[in-house]
């Protein structure tokens, strides 16, 4: 496992050459949550790029959790959008998610369903809805489960370009609790950046989750992860 952590995250160093944006996040949440969230990496590289097409786009990201040991765990988001045809909002959206770490796989899922996208006149403010069909893959962790999935996804950019604020939210049912029902689980992750020139920026994500970490000896759900970054705009 530690060879194939080692295999991805050169694979993603390799390709920042085409990423349209690398982040380095410091994450305080290990300092917030030091009993719930203690195996919580404080460094994390996010190799990401959108890339439209004639047929719809390509959008991924790589996130690489960086300790003393040198990568501790990776996660990644692939996702393919088909136009239905041309100048409609409506498009085909096909996704998978998966993640490492230095011991064990954990979110692997494929998502297929349908996005509504839209955009100001200048690209300045852009949006999209997406409902999707969500398959979990089993493991020794998660059980193979299919669940519905709402993600909305936004970038909005203000004062002549200097400030950018944009991110996602998802809402998914997850796996049964111990009363028989799915938990309904929430992920956000807003971005908000100061564009110093075209190519570095700096500012701040938060990660805003309930359901997603329930393994607490508390029983805490809910958690507000901030970072400080910065980001290379290519």
């Amino acid at each position: 496992m530690r060879r194939t952590i080692f295999s991805l995250a050169m694979l993603a160093l390799a390709t920042i050459a085409g990423a349209q944006n690398i982040q380095l996040h410091y994450d305080f949440g290990r300092n917030f949550y030091s009993d719930q969230e203690s195996g919580r990496q404080k460094m994390t590289m996010t190799i990401e790029q959108f890339k439209a097409d004639q047929w719809g786009s390509w959008f991924y990201f790589v996130d690489l959790d960086f300790s003393r040991h040198f990568v501790e765990g990776a996660y990644t988001e692939v996702s393919r959008e088909l136009n239905i045809k041309k100048d409609s909002p409506f498009a085909l959206h096909v996704e998978y998610d998966g993640g490492l770490t230095r011991t064990y796989a954990f979110q692997q899922a494929g998502l297929i369903g349908a996005a509504y996208n839209g955009h100001s006149a200048d690209f300045s403010k852009t949006w999209s809805v997406q409902l999707l069909y969500k398959q979990y893959f089993s493991n020794e962790y998660v059980h193979s489960y299919a669940s519905a999935q709402l993600t909305g996804v936004w970038g909005l950019n203000f004062l002549n370009n200097k400030l950018r604020f944009s991110g996602f939210i998802d809402f998914w049912r997850g796996e049964k609790a111990d009363n028989g029902h799915g938990m309904v689980v929430m992920l956000t992750e807003p971005q908000l950046w100061y564009n110093v020139n075209d190519h570095f920026s700096i500012g701040t994500e938060v990660e805003v989750s309930n359901n997603f970490i329930t393994n607490t000896y508390d029983g805490k759900t809910f958690f507000v992860n901030p970072t400080l970054a910065v980001k290379w705009n290519l």
